[in-house]
């Protein structure tokens, strides 16, 4: 396991020594998060890393190591990602939060919002960020995995504000929800707050890591004091012309979007 402040070191990152390839998933999200706090002049993210590639040990070796140092940090934010779900182990890490010096805002993506809403805990996070394929499973009341996800029930864009409706009747998402595609959505459990359509670069449709990247700048926003919601909606719109800025073509890579975050940070701000 690596943990530390993330730097970067050239178009890499680097942490503890050991040099990550920016490319999409948890790498993408970091180089993000980090381009954003760096442009805002507020201090890098602390990381852990455990290289888990679906077998669970990294998972496990960072369970094990939340549990017992969370209690006594003092976190401001939390941003979880691709970890393995295992739902004693999620019920171990939100006891530890409860008995934080101060609760800090809770942020899931990926595997983490996956367990967080079948532990039936998802009210406890401050924003989730899945996209149109994602809502479909935190919108159905019965499915223990995504894979389960009822087929009357499967993503549809035009559907979203029902998908939203239903997750927040059942429980199953955070306090806030950022619904990422064609159309980014934030919502409550009130409802559908606010949309942002553009810029709309269709090239971004298909490649890895975008939905990274808005998750990083959305947490990174949020850690310097923003509230959620308006820092989620920021985030869509920062992502957004920052694709444009990158002028993408199928080749495009998520670096080259992650460049263009400081320029697109300070139009939207």
């Amino acid at each position: 396991m690596k943990s530390g402040q993330v730097a970067f070191e050239g178009e890499s990152l680097s942490l503890a020594g050991e040099r990550i390839a920016v490319n999409r998933g948890t790498p993408a999200l970091l180089a993000a998060a980090l381009k954003t706090t760096k442009t805002l002049g507020a201090p890098p993210p602390f990381t852990y890393l455990v290289g888990d590639i679906g077998l669970g040990h990294g998972s496990l070796l960072l369970y094990e190591h939340l549990a017992d140092h969370l209690p006594q940090a003092n976190f401001s934010t939390l941003t979880f990602h691709y970890l393995q779900p295992i739902v004693h182990w999620h019920a171990k890490i939100l006891g530890a939060i409860e008995i934080m010096p101060e609760r800090p805002r809770l942020i899931a993506d990926a595997g983490y919002m996956y367990m967080a809403k079948m532990s039936g805990r998802a009210s406890a996070y401050d924003l989730f960020t899945p996209d149109v394929g994602e809502l479909a499973f935190l919108a159905d009341e019965e499915a223990p995995h995504p894979f389960y996800t009822r087929g009357f029930i499967l993503q549809e864009e035009n559907r979203v504000p029902d998908l939203i409706e239903r997750a927040y009747h059942h429980n199953n998402t955070a306090q806030n929800l950022l619904v990422k595609g064609r159309c980014d959505y934030l919502a409550d459990r009130d409802g559908v707050v606010e949309t942002v359509d553009g810029p709309n670069e269709e090239a971004m449709e298909a490649m890895g890591g975008t939905g990274d990247t808005l998750t990083g700048i959305a947490s990174a926003l949020i850690e310097t004091g923003m509230p959620v919601g308006r820092a989620a909606i920021v985030a869509a719109k920062v992502n957004r012309l920052a694709g444009s800025f990158a002028k993408p073509s199928p080749a495009t890579q998520v670096i080259e979007i992650i460049r263009q975050i400081p320029q697109a940070l300070k139009q939207v701000l």
